[in-house]
């Protein structure tokens, strides 16, 4: 495509905008749709609870190592060639992640996932700016933000749907007719302009941190299993990520000309708090949205449509405050805004750190739209802060490391918080276990006494039972106790972000469009 269209058809300007809104839905939908499934999952390919996150963390890292080369790719190769290789390989790896039978299977097929999603939404936002007149971009900017939002508001519900009415299957199945709509939209109405920029990219850097990552990412998730640093694995693991970083580290402050990650970056105090920020949006988010699903159905035997529906409410709550968030931006200080969604969001896990066994359906949902409000108050003005101060020309650059930081959030947040669940469920477990004695069970009404018989074998196997459901219970509570500490933390470094509108004043240029689009991408992923 070549520059704006301002004299293209009406009837094929709506046909791109369907063909690669389906792309986008189909990307943001299924980062929400697979989490409610995730305890089905599990049983179907005999996995435990630890592991079968891994289905969700390998899809963030192989879409954070991919996200950043997407730019590389469309110059050397063109924008249409690149969409259609994403969503082909997407749909294909969706059907793969389907017809998985073991554990390695799904997530080897969640990988590709990963890495050819990572550039369906920043394309089709790009393709969405093409096609329309300066006079139309808020107009198309609009109608995109509410299709990448339809994600996390419809994947909850359709996935509980989907698996309580045929299998865990059908949320990866899905994909396939969207997919070939899609897929034959942009091969019939994208045209591209035959222009290429055969840049150079920095291959070694790029690769340096991607093994970093990868490595890090495999001894978070592999660690409790394999007994930590008493394993050689997990000992290699850890070598293999420290001399990769090292790399890194030491080419980029030797090759700053071509480098991958720029260092003039961290010479932005606003850029690079952002940064940190942003992480740790992506470690509450997404770990908030993995411990959910199995609590409420293994713990509290909620049905997978249930779970849906009271998790659906998250995506809703962000989709509304961002209505409000971008109209607020630049009328008050953004700070305030920053701290009144970090404090809804403190709320939010405050509220779920309060669970009991006892729970209903509200109970679950209320937070979660209020955790949804945080994100949207939260998402927009960090966005315009961090670019408001970076010179414009490593705002390229800025946005790859932006988007970046927060999927290794998410994917580190996600290993952390289940490892510590595993860790305080066994102590918990063995604390409990102290106070069963055969005095407190004789204390306990006739009926009870009978059924936790310690001197029959149902009866300690029914109190083990019920010993690891409260202990699995308090260590949930320990990792939402946990995320609210660290929000209240975070808090007092937003004042490290400059809110000077002079400069914002003097470049006179926004944040690039796919900067200004992560503050929404962020509530669909």
């Amino acid at each position: 495509m070549s520059g704006l269209q301002e004299d293209m058809p009406e009837s094929r300007r709506l046909m791109i905008t369907l063909s690669i809104m389906l792309a986008t839905i189909m990307q943001t939908l299924d980062s929400t749709i697979a989490a409610v499934a995730l305890p089905h999952m599990a049983g179907s390919l005999s996995a435990s609870q630890d592991q079968i996150m891994w289905v969700l963390t390998s899809y963030i890292v192989a879409a954070a190592i991919a996200t950043p080369v997407t730019g590389w790719l469309v110059g050397r190769y063109g924008r249409k060639t690149i969409f259609l290789i994403s969503i082909a390989g997407f749909t294909i790896s969706s059907v793969l992640c389907g017809m998985s039978v073991d554990l390695l299977a799904i997530v080897l097929a969640r990988l590709l996932q990963g890495v050819f999603g990572a550039a369906l939404v920043p394309l089709s936002q790009a393709v969405m700016l093409d096609i329309n007149p300066p006079e139309r971009h808020a107009r198309a900017m609009a109608v995109w933000g509410m299709g990448v939002m339809l994600g996390p508001v419809l994947g909850p519900t359709l996935g509980g749907w989907l698996t309580d009415n045929f299998t865990w299957r059908w949320v990866f199945f899905i994909n396939l007719p969207v997919g070939v709509l899609s897929l034959a939209g942009v091969y019939y109405y994208i045209h591209d302009s035959g222009a290429r920029i055969l840049s150079k990219f920095d291959w070694f850097g790029f690769s340096m941190l991607a093994i970093a990552i990868g490595m890090l990412q495999m001894l978070l998730d592999r660690g409790e299993q394999a007994d930590w640093f008493g394993s050689i694995e997990i000992r290699v693991e850890a070598v293999c990520a420290v001399i990769a970083f090292t790399f890194f580290v030491i080419h980029t402050a030797t090759d700053e000309g071509d480098s991958f990650f720029k260092v003039q970056l961290l010479h932005d105090r606003n850029f690079v708090t952002g940064l940190a920020i942003y992480f740790l949006l992506g470690l509450l988010l997404y770990a908030t949205r993995a411990l959910l699903p199995p609590m409420l159905q293994d713990l509290l035997g909620y049905p997978v449509v249930t779970t849906g529906l009271v998790t659906a409410p998250s995506g809703l709550g962000t989709m509304v405050a961002m209505m409000f968030a971008g109209r607020l931006v630049g009328r008050i200080d953004s700070r305030a805004i920053l701290a009144f969604g970090f404090s809804l969001t403190a709320l939010s896990m405050w509220q779920m750190s309060c669970y009991t066994m006892q729970i209903t359906e509200w109970d679950v949902a209320w937070p979660g739209f209020i955790q949804g409000l945080g994100l949207g108050f939260t998402s927009v003005p960090l966005t315009t802060m961090t670019f408001s101060t970076l010179d414009r020309r490593l705002r390229s650059e800025g946005t790859a490391i932006y988007s970046l930081s927060r999927n290794v959030g998410s994917s580190i947040g996600i290993s952390v918080m289940q490892t510590l669940l595993v860790r305080n469920t066994s102590t918990m477990h063995s604390t409990l276990a102290t106070y069963i004695t055969a005095g407190s069970l004789l204390a306990m009404p006739e009926g009870l006494s009978r059924l936790f018989d310690l001197g029959t074998q149902s009866g300690a196997a029914g109190l083990n039972e019920v010993l690891n459901r409260q202990a699995a219970f308090i260590g949930y509570l320990d990792d939402f106790r946990l995320m609210f500490w660290l929000t209240m933390l975070a808090m007092p470094c937003l004042m490290l972000m400059s809110n000077d509108r002079r400069i914002e004043k003097k470049s006179k240029e926004p944040a690039p469009a796919e900067a200004q689009a992560e503050a929404v991408a962020v509530g669909a992923d």
